[in-house]
């Protein structure tokens, strides 16, 4: 953990019972939080809109594959999801791939599927030609969706989150984005899906902790060698509902699932 970010712990009790509010939404920490190692993080509850852990939650930062929250709710807003389109070898990327075949066709549906189960980057730029024609229309696209969300610290280049220089955001964005996406039934049923079979290929979801953390319910994990690990989660108990999300984090698993266990029991 940073040095800078431990003497802000310390400090961080007295300084968040002075703060009334960020970014309109009140702070609340009534216990110890855990230590975590992000550069920036938020556990946010989008009900009330409240921020009930925060370390440098407006830290504009290198995003990675998160990026494909917007992706895939921008495409759910604008298309049909039945709707097919013939895979191009074109759409092949660097990074992870959906492994499908040139030539091939499926339904915007299931690339949805490749998009965010396994992060395909070849999928993210498929849908983005599907949606708006080229990948620099969608950017646009994604930039007006910000906007309408009010993500005042956040820019979007490309579909897929490979770094790229003015592509950005921060945690607290990304928690306020994943709160209308998740609000999205279409989307939130597949961020939430765990395993999914699409033209004989098997998608087994990045985000382990749909498996391993009580109440995580998406959403998508990234990675890129500038941006360090990303994760953004939802998690449900007691009828409570919260998102973490942590930007560059060496041990983002551990984090995500100490701060829920922190947040819903300070809830």
């Amino acid at each position: 953990m940073r040095t800078s970010l431990k003497i802000r712990r310390i400090l961080a009790a007295a300084l968040i019972l002075s703060l009334g509010a960020l970014s309109g939404s009140a702070l609340a920490r009534t216990a110890n939080p855990p230590a975590e190692s992000s550069y920036s993080t938020v556990l946010y509850n989008p009900e009330t809109q409240a921020v009930l852990y925060n370390d440098d939650c407006e830290l504009e930062l290198p995003i990675a594959s998160i990026t494909k929250i917007m992706t895939a709710l921008v495409v759910v807003e604008n298309c049909r999801l039945n709707d097919t389109l013939t895979f191009k070898s074109e759409w092949q990327v660097e990074g992870s791939s959906s492994g499908f075949a040139p030539g091939t066709e499926y339904t915007a549906r299931q690339m949805l599927y490749a998009l965010l189960l396994t992060s395909g980057n070849d999928a993210a730029v498929g849908l983005a030609e599907f949606t708006s024609g080229s990948v620099e229309a969608f950017a646009d696209l994604m930039n007006a969706k910000a906007q309408e969300l009010g993500l005042t610290h956040t820019h979007f280049v490309n579909p897929h989150g490979l770094d790229a220089n003015g592509h950005y955001s921060s945690a607290l964005d990304m928690a306020k984005l994943t709160a209308a996406a998740m609000n999205n039934q279409k989307f939130a049923l597949v961020a939430s899906t765990k395993e999914a079979r699409v033209g004989g290929i098997f998608f087994r979801n990045h985000n382990k902790l749909l498996w391993e953390t009580p109440g995580v319910i998406g959403v998508k994990t990234g990675y890129t060698a500038k941006a360090g690990r990303t994760l953004v989660t939802m998690a449900v108990r007691d009828g409570v509902t919260l998102i973490c999300v942590t930007l560059k984090d060496a041990d983002d698993w551990k984090d995500h699932t100490a701060l829920y266990d922190w947040g819903f029991s300070n809830s």
